[in-house]
């Protein structure tokens, strides 16, 4: 390896926070600050420090591996594998037809990576079963966020504005934990005189650094920020004229909020009259304020509904399309972003484009070489998709993703993963997903191959090639291009990241999230590109990018922004007799997402090295529970096993679990997969559960 430092991202979290890596004689890799990227300016956390651990070939697959007669993994060369999945992908799609061919993306794969699989399920399969893990981390908000501003995109601003602006209402959210490098950004907030308040039913880390911290009963959201509404408008509160100027559906959402007295907001969610209060008075004080938005309010199955709310109240106040002020979703995943942009999800073409939309179809299927009609419309989202796993959808190729972990009703899930005809498999490592599949073909990562991601902010960013990948390991890029040319389509899947990008800029031109004025070139010389950027005109200069928007209209016909007339209904499951406790979801510190790659690593399993059960110690009284005894948390759906954890920092009505581990103490056995009727998103973040002490 060649002593050479470089500049590229991290691959985990949204943040992309940039660092900077010189491979060292002995294999290894070192990471090292990278101060001039703005958004983490040199700052990493755990994760990040550690990633380079996951390159190493004890950690990771470096070979295929295909299912032998006796049911064993065994390895395999590649052209091997490469045919097996194209006979049986084959095979399915001659004998129950395109559509009982899945395929299931990820929100961790570049921009190339995952505008090549959704051409790929379209054009050389033919099927419109295709959806990916970010459907589980932000759809809601994106639902909720195009539905408001004609446009969603994770944060209208820079993160640079949060310490700028006078008052931040962070819902569901502990950056603290999940993205560490933001962090300062909340902490200079306060320190330049701006408050910060937490909405969460934890009192966590992010929340102790808080002005106000409220903490609503799980699944009661909607209700607060209605009743928050409501506040505003009997305290005289609403910018009448901004309302009157740039919105649109005022006076439903009024009445709305109208019917949501404070009094009624305090038996509903637990936060007290007085707090309501203080938090609308500290909201609306300054002249800037924003409302970020996370998973705590999005994973419901009203969470469209309840981001809708988060936004009426930004609306009502004149807090959006301002400077400085907004609302903005919290995007989880490295590429949630751009993973939504460009066709892996179901129901979208390139550039944000909706593939129910006949000029849309138009444009992309010109792109591509082929007819419009051709082209499939819209599949299931990625629940129903793996729901109807062995029945409707009989094979399935999967990039990127671990939902035997990560997916509601887990055990389910894997159910019916093992009861497909045929199942192929991309990953950096064995997950448990992939150890059940027919075929398993190891890929390149982050630091070994060049890609674009975009972050939280929509800052299109260059991960650029620091080392070279082991013997044996290709490019997700190379699997689509071998298994397209076994299918019988010989042109249209370049291996080359760059080459992919020149198509992906033609396809998004002119889109919701256009990337035509973006190139590696461009990206490479700088800190990343702002979409929207389009292409300039023959002679006219660069088009700079988009880092705010919507400050002088609105992305909707008639550039204003829309008000959701919405009300507090229950959640989908509520306790009762038999499950008299509601169990919350989330993530720790030192893991991310299923724990794939993290639980690999010695430093983050030393520090948080398995599940527990997060309980006030009034429900501990009650049940007789100790610190660390194991306690069972039994939902309709099935089991989990974990210690206990006891703190005064929950509701006394609530547990909490990290969803990182598989196994006894797999979280995702109990969550609920009922469904957002917009967004389709899981209602991870509250199910019904009874807990009691394992014995």
């Amino acid at each position: 390896m060649q002593n050479t430092v470089t500049p590229t991202h991290c691959p985990y979290c949204a943040l992309q926070c940039g660092m900077n890596l010189t491979p060292a004689a002995d294999g290894t890799v070192e990471v090292g600050e990278r101060a001039d990227f703005p958004v983490n300016r040199g700052a990493l956390c755990g994760k990040g420090r550690t990633a380079p651990q996951v390159l190493a070939s004890g950690a990771r697959l470096t070979s295929p591996l295909v299912r032998s007669a006796d049911g064993a993994l065994v390895p395999a060369g590649w052209d091997e594998a490469l045919d097996r999945i194209a006979g049986g992908l084959a095979r399915t799609r001659a004998e129950r037809g395109a559509d009982a061919v899945g395929v299931f993306g990820g929100g961790g794969l570049t921009n190339e990576k995952a505008y090549a699989l959704g051409k790929f399920a379209r054009v050389v399969l033919g099927t419109s079963q295709i959806d990916y893990n970010g459907r589980f981390c932000m759809s809601s908000a994106a639902a909720a966020g195009t539905k408001a501003f004609g446009l969603d995109r994770g944060l209208p601003f820079p993160l640079e504005d949060i310490p700028r602006t006078g008052c931040v209402i962070l819902v569901g959210s502990n950056p603290a934990e999940t993205m560490p490098p933001s962090l300062r950004y909340f902490t200079e907030l306060r320190e330049n005189g701006g408050t910060l308040i937490v909405v969460d039913p934890r009192r966590t880390r992010t929340a102790e650094q808080a002005d106000l911290h409220l903490a609503p009963r799980p699944g009661t959201d909607l209700a607060l920020a209605l009743g928050m509404l409501h506040l505003v408008v009997a305290e005289g509160r609403v910018d009448e004229r901004y309302v009157e100027e740039r919105t649109a559906g005022w006076e439903e959402a009024r009445a709305a909020a109208m019917a949501h007295w404070p009094e009624y907001v305090e038996r509903i969610t637990g936060v007290s009259v007085p707090e309501l209060r203080e938090a609308v008075r500290l909201f609306c004080a300054p002249e800037a304020a924003m409302v970020l938005t996370a998973r705590g309010p999005e994973q419901q199955a009203k969470g469209t509904d309840t981001v809708g709310a988060w936004i009426n109240l930004c609306l009502a106040t004149g807090r959006a399309g301002r400077p400085l002020s907004g609302y903005g979703c919290l995007t989880g995943q490295g590429n949630g972003q751009g993973g939504r942009e460009h066709g892996q999800k179901a129901d979208q073409l390139p550039g944000y484009r909706r593939l129910t939309d006949p000029a849309a179809r138009l444009h992309v299927a010109g792109v591509w070489g082929v007819d419009p009609d051709s082209l499939p419309g819209p599949g299931r989202s990625a629940y129903e998709l793996l729901d109807a796993l062995g029945t409707d959808v009989r094979a399935l190729l999967l990039m990127g993703s671990n939902p035997v972990v990560s997916a509601p009703r887990a055990a389910h899930v894997e159910e019916r993963i093992r009861s497909l005809d045929f199942l192929a498999v991309c990953d950096v490592v064995l997950s448990e997903t992939a150890a059940l599949a027919d075929v398993v073909l190891p890929v390149t990562q982050w630091a070994e191959e060049t890609g674009t991601t975009t972050n939280l902010e929509g800052r299109v960013l260059l991960r650029r090639r620091a080392v070279t990948p082991p013997d044996g390991v290709r490019g997700d890029l190379e699997v689509l291009h071998g298994l397209a040319d076994r299918l019988g389509v010989e042109k249209g899947f370049p291996t080359e990241p760059e080459e992919v990008f020149e198509e992906l800029r033609r396809a998004s031109a002119g889109g919701p999230a256009d990337y035509s004025g973006i190139d590696y070139r461009r990206l490479g010389e700088g800190n990343g590109v702002f979409w929207p950027c389009p292409a300039p005109g023959s002679e006219g200069p660069p088009h700079p990018g988009t880092p705010r928007l919507f400050l002088d209209r609105f992305a909707t016909g008639d550039g204003r922004a829309r008000f959701a007339a919405v009300a507090h209904r229950p959640s989908a499951e509520e306790p009762d007799e038999a499950y008299p406790v509601l169990l919350t979801t989330g993530r720790v510190l030192a893991q991310y997402q299923s724990g794939a790659q993290t639980r690999r690593v010695a430093e983050l399993n030393n520090a948080a090295p398995g599940p527990f059960v997060e309980l006030h110690p009034r429900l501990a009284a009650r049940l007789g529970a100790a610190e660390g005894d194991p306690l069972a948390v039994v939902s309709r759906r099935g089991r989990a096993v974990a210690p206990a954890r006891i703190t005064t920092g929950i509701r006394p009505d609530t547990v909490f679990m990290p969803f990182h581990w598989p196994g006894e103490g797999r979280a995702n056995t109990l969550t609920n997969p009922a469904l957002d009727p917009t967004s389709r998103m899981p209602e991870f973040k509250v199910c019904a559960v009874r807990v009691e002490v394992a014995r």
